[in-house]
């Protein structure tokens, strides 16, 4: 559906721009705007989100290897170093921090 007043290129143009992030992705972005911190393992598999602040652990259920993924090919997270030597950290990248 077109808005009012927008050509059919350019609506064409803002979605390839904005790609629609999925329920699981949006969760945990919103987790890590609010201080937790997403670990993997060293494959990407079996994430946890961990609160900087108290410590605390949560396992997100719809979140898999895949989402990670999806997210650090959009530029959204990037890894670094994490706690374990073969745990990676994602951390959100600071050109996309609101």
């Amino acid at each position: 559906m077109l808005e009012f007043g927008r050509s059919p290129r350019m609506a064409n143009k803002e979605s390839t721009i904005a790609p629609k992030l999925t329920e699981s992705e949006q969760d945990l972005l919103a987790y890590m705007a609010h201080g937790y911190i997403l670990e993997t393992n060293s494959l990407g598999a079996n994430p946890i989100l961990r609160g900087v602040k108290d410590d605390t652990v949560l396992r997100p259920a719809d979140a898999n290897a895949s989402t990670v993924k999806a997210l650090e090919q959009r530029g959204l997270i990037r890894p670094s170093k994490g706690r374990d030597p073969l745990t990676i950290a994602w951390r959100l990248n600071s050109a996309k921090r609101r």
